[in-house]
């Protein structure tokens, strides 16, 4: 009988992401491929739960925990951390390296102002630390970096319900409202347009929504603000109402989707991770593309087959991994090809279809999503009812009505339930070496 990998998946969220994601849906897909999707329990041994093929995660509030002294969250996180440096064949989904980068506000943002994204028009609007009480002080400090009126003031750590209250300062009486740590960040005039991207390994997914309207320094109180509140596609706040005169002044053309790319494929480069969301501004006047926020594992209700893309980008991973090994292997070696070989993992696959090429459309407000494979140039694009999701946690996005699957040549529209074929897929063997593979259903959830 032919001895087959550990089939078994692996995932940690917050019991909050928990209840908001449908993992039932993941676990049909899962078993499509052959995994038996496993909830992880991070107080207990992760050797006892597996062996993993792969590992799905958002422990950033472990870690955020563990940074802060909790003895709990700390045994947590070693917990993780040892088994995946015992076990480097399992994928981790994201390393944890990259999700340390993005609990720390000025940290990517160096990560960002340090990359190529530069040569192609795409910039970090100027920021600075802000970790003293001292006005004096953080006055001076504001002034040496460079920071213009009026500056967004965000906490420093980009992680729970706490990263998304803000306020906007006018002037130097309101640098006195600002509460360390923080980040101070230039504001960048945008016409109340922000652009959300979400990535899942290759492909993205861009969703338009409202935000703060253009300001000028001015003898203005502070602003105090939640993104929540006011960059949801529904958002009814007068803070993301233009005045008159920017409302005529503000142009209609839709960002450039080779920029959005670039800016995707630079991150995922510079970061190492699968899912992520960027959010994305153009700058009134210049046209630039600033980066004004990163996101770890942010809502992904509005991504049309997110957790088939997810499984896709996972094997692709396993093929790539493996066929490196192998490659290694063989120089070592007369030996025959191993059965792990990449090969292997593209039977896993579901079948591809004909790409065909569509016109590169954007969304408009909260209400088209486009599905970009930077791998493979097809675009599908899911009309929807309010996206209302942003790249936190929070999200009441309904399910999409009807797909498009964009071709080469031209448009093939198909309903809902047409639009799932794309998902087809290969059911392999169930038969496993490992244990734990052969639970039948969607354990610990």
């Amino acid at each position: 009988m032919e001895v087959t990998p550990c089939r078994v998946i692996g995932y940690y969220v917050t019991e909050k992401k928990n209840a908001k994601m449908n993992w039932s849906e993941f676990n049909n897909v899962c078993r499509n491929h052959g995994f038996s999707l496993v909830k992880i329990n991070l107080q207990e041994s992760l050797e006892a739960q597996g062996p993993f093929f792969a590992i799905i995660h958002k422990i950033s509030d472990v870690i955020v925990k563990s940074s802060m002294g909790d003895s709990e969250a700390t045994a947590a996180l070693n917990n993780m951390e040892s088994y995946i440096k015992l076990h480097p064949e399992v994928i981790v989904v994201d390393p944890l390296a990259g999700v340390r980068s993005l609990v720390d506000r000025s940290l990517y943002y160096r990560i960002v102002q340090d990359s190529d994204l530069a040569q192609d028009q795409v910039f970090m609007p100027t920021f600075v630390d802000l970790t003293s009480t001292d006005l004096s002080e953080n006055l001076k400090r504001l002034k040496d970096a460079g920071i213009t009126y009026p500056f967004v003031c965000k906490p420093s750590v980009a992680h729970g319900s706490d990263a998304h209250q803000m306020a906007v300062v006018f002037n130097e009486k309101g640098v006195a409202d600002c509460k360390p740590p923080c980040v101070a960040q230039s504001f960048i005039n945008h016409n109340a347009v922000l652009y959300k991207i979400f990535t899942v390994g290759h492909n993205f997914s861009v969703s338009e929504r409202p935000s703060l309207k253009n300001f000028s320094a001015s003898d203005n109180e502070t602003i105090f603000f939640s993104t929540s509140d006011v960059s949801k596609a529904d958002s009814t706040s007068s803070l993301t109402v233009l005045d008159p005169e920017d409302l005529a002044a503000a142009p209609s053309s839709k960002p450039d989707s080779d920029r959005l790319k670039h800016i995707v494929s630079s991150l995922r480069k510079e970061l190492g991770m699968m899912l992520f969301g960027v959010d994305v501004v153009i700058e009134h006047g210049s046209g630039r593309y600033g980066i004004i926020d990163i996101n770890i594992f942010p809502g992904y209700d509005g991504f049309p087959n997110f957790f088939q893309t997810l499984m896709d980008n996972i094997l692709d991973t396993a093929s790539t991994k493996n066929f490196g090994s192998l490659k290694k292997s063989r120089r070592m070696s007369d030996e025959t090809e191993d059965s792990c070989s990449a090969r292997k993992y593209e039977k896993l696959r579901h079948p591809k279809t004909n790409h065909l090429e569509a016109p590169p459309l954007f969304p408009k407000r909260g209400t088209l999503s486009t599905v970009v494979n930077m791998e493979n140039p097809t675009i599908r694009e899911y009309e929807q009812d309010d996206s209302g999701f942003d790249t936190g946690d929070s999200s009441d996005e309904r399910k999409k009505k009807w797909g498009v699957a964009g071709g080469r040549g031209g448009y093939t529209r198909k309903v809902a339930q047409q639009a799932r074929g794309f998902s087809t897929s290969v059911q392999p063997s169930l038969n496993n070496s490992c244990e734990n593979s052969m639970r039948g259903g969607l354990s610990g959830v």
